[in-house]
């Protein structure tokens, strides 16, 4: 299964009232897994940028003024992010935005229903707790201290991380591996579990009727047939 975690950085925050993307991240999840690929661009407004906004991501109309407009990345951006679903935190604010930017240009939008609002189910999984980005990195022990000022990448890169522990968390090893002394365990790497010993083995459920009969069935195989090695049995001459 294949994901896209997206992020967005902007002039404002009103979509409708002409405000537009000036950044775009993506990160690329393969059956829950980074697969390295990204997709990444910064873009010309071409419109000034609120002093709210620039405080957030400290992206200047002067960075911004030699960046390329939403259309002339619009093909690679559709291409990159295909059929995937979209992994978004407060999804309805980014996928606005998009849809604006994709209207502009004459294309359709993204469909609401291949959003995954990450946003909504940290409110389901912890109700009443606070479920910004950072508090989720600081739940789950996830590092965001490059995170100095908001960037569609990075904080692409960091939301993949935290929809990964949100789902779940990261898979554990299967524990079938051995460990000191020939013990297995079946937990998390390296951990091993106790097993409780029964003080008295437990009776055979089988009578010696049942057993002979079956002795006498294998013999009857041939041989060499392999239960005979498991019984005991004699080669037949």
């Amino acid at each position: 299964m294949r994901e896209i975690v997206l992020d967005t950085e902007t002039t404002g925050v009103e979509a409708n009232a002409g405000d537009r993307i000036v950044e775009i991240g993506c990160v690329e999840l393969v059956n829950h897994c980074p697969s390295g690929r990204s997709f990444h661009c910064y873009l010309n407004p071409q419109r000034p940028m609120s002093e709210g906004a620039f405080r957030v991501h400290g992206l200047s109309d002067a960075f911004l003024a030699d960046k390329p407009l939403f259309a002339a990345v619009a093909d690679e951006f559709e291409s990159f992010i295909a059929d995937a679903r979209l992994v978004i935190h407060n999804a309805a604010f980014d996928i606005g935005f998009l849809n604006m930017e994709l209207k502009r240009i004459g294309r359709g939008p993204l469909e609401q229903a291949r959003v995954v609002d990450t946003l909504a189910m940290a409110r389901r999984k912890h109700p009443g707790a606070g479920n910004s980005l950072d508090a989720l990195c600081s739940r789950y022990g996830i590092d965001n201290t490059r995170r100095t000022k908001h960037g569609a990448l990075l904080d692409a890169e960091i939301l993949a991380e935290v929809y990964i522990e949100l789902i779940g968390g990261k898979q554990t090893s299967l524990g079938l591996g051995a460990i000191g002394g020939g013990q297995t365990h079946g937990g998390p790497a390296g951990v091993a579990l106790e097993r409780p010993q029964r003080l008295r083995a437990l009776p055979p459920r089988l009578d010696p009727s049942a057993i002979a009969a079956h002795e006498a069935f294998v013999r009857t195989l041939g041989k060499t047939p392999l239960w005979a090695g498991y019984l005991g049995l004699a080669e037949e001459a």
